[in-house]
């Protein structure tokens, strides 16, 4: 069983509000994000969200998905991420995906998931045509060395520093999607997604 982790995380502060409530089409960029992956391969969803972002995902508390909030906000990504895996339970690996990345669809969730099931690495980080990026797919024997990480970036340390006989890449045949951090990437979001919303 894989269990996808949407860590809605983040300060938010160069868009002056939680960006995962800043709407997209007919719900909200995190809302929309859960969506795509609840339409995907992976068993379960676990979706995390504040309670600031929490009235942005009315429809979400249903089906596949669990909506978390972590203990400790001010643990920053990490804490985020053993909330995480705490709501996941027991898988055979869990697939981090980012709460402000809207570009990581269905169909590359399904690429990635297909990858990890026919090969089983420890570790495994999604190759884009113009680099590395989400999602990430850990197995079962690494979540302990998950729920020890602590700070910001911290995932990404941890597959940057394991190398390659730990990390394998799953080859996505797109450039990586927008990851929302400033109004100007949020605008481009809406031009490619929810074009004349901009």
């Amino acid at each position: 069983m894989m269990v996808a982790i949407v860590l809605g995380a983040g300060a938010s502060r160069r868009l002056g509000r939680p960006k995962q409530t800043l709407p997209l089409g007919d719900t909200s960029l995190l809302g929309w994000i859960v969506r795509d992956v609840e339409r995907s391969s992976v068993d379960r969803v676990v979706g995390e969200v504040d309670t600031a972002s929490r009235p942005a995902l009315p429809r979400l508390a249903r089906g596949r998905s669990l909506l978390v909030e972590p203990p400790d906000p001010g643990d920053g990504c990490s804490g985020w991420l053993r909330a995480g895996l705490d709501a996941a339970g027991e898988c055979d690996a869990v697939m981090l995906l980012l709460g402000d990345m809207p570009g990581v669809d269905a169909g590359v969730i399904d690429r990635v998931a297909a990858d990890w099931r026919a090969r089983r690495p420890w570790g495994m980080v999604t190759r884009y045509h113009d680099g590395l990026g989400h999602p990430f797919v850990f197995a079962a024997e690494a979540i302990p060395v998950l729920r020890g990480l602590h700070g910001d970036k911290a995932v990404w340390k941890l597959v940057e520093g394991a190398g390659g006989d730990r990390i394998a890449e799953s080859a996505v045949a797109r450039n990586r999607p927008i990851d929302v951090d400033a109004p100007e990437d949020y605008r481009a979001v809406l031009d490619a997604f929810s074009p004349g919303a901009a």
